[in-house]
């Protein structure tokens, strides 16, 4: 059974979604798809001139994944630039945070995204093993890079 793919941690989520050639309309042109992730590892390499290991850091994931992720991002840009295609920036497996859960009923402990813990669809988050709302920060979000984007703190804490 393979291995479920690891949450990519990303700071920023860009306002323009598109990029189109200038003599095309979006309907007629040819598109590709910039993941979430692919774009971020392009800013934290490119933009930020950060070392790969640094990098990989920032989004919680191996150096090779993190190689594999801007490769593709590469590419894709590449594709769009030489044969005039829309860069359509959307989806990927990212989360602005990774929270640490624990559930103070029975003591279970997991990490969850940010946005499913937020997520309107779901409601009010309950723990996987004994069903109970009454959950909280498993450990202290204290000077790490997601404390802003805390699912129980917010923006209180910047």
């Amino acid at each position: 059974m393979a291995r479920p793919t690891k949450w990519r941690k990303i700071e920023n989520i860009p306002s323009v979604s598109y990029f189109v050639p200038s003599d095309k309309e979006i309907e007629e042109s040819p598109k590709n798809i910039l993941k979430l992730e692919e774009l971020e590892a392009l800013r934290l390499k490119d933009l930020e001139g950060l070392e790969q290991n640094e990098c990989a850091d920032k989004m919680e994931v191996s150096r090779p994944t993190f190689q594999r992720i801007l490769l593709s991002a590469r590419e894709t840009i590449a594709d769009s630039l030489i044969n005039g295609k829309t860069i359509h920036i959307e989806g990927g497996n990212y989360t602005k945070n990774i929270c640490s859960i624990m559930c103070l009923n029975c003591g279970n402990k997991w990490t969850e995204s940010l946005e499913n813990l937020k997520s309107p669809e779901i409601g009010n988050y309950v723990c996987p093993a004994c069903g109970s709302e009454k959950i909280t920060c498993g450990e202290s979000c204290r000077g790490k890079f997601g404390r802003r984007n805390c699912w129980q703190h917010g923006n209180e804490h910047r």
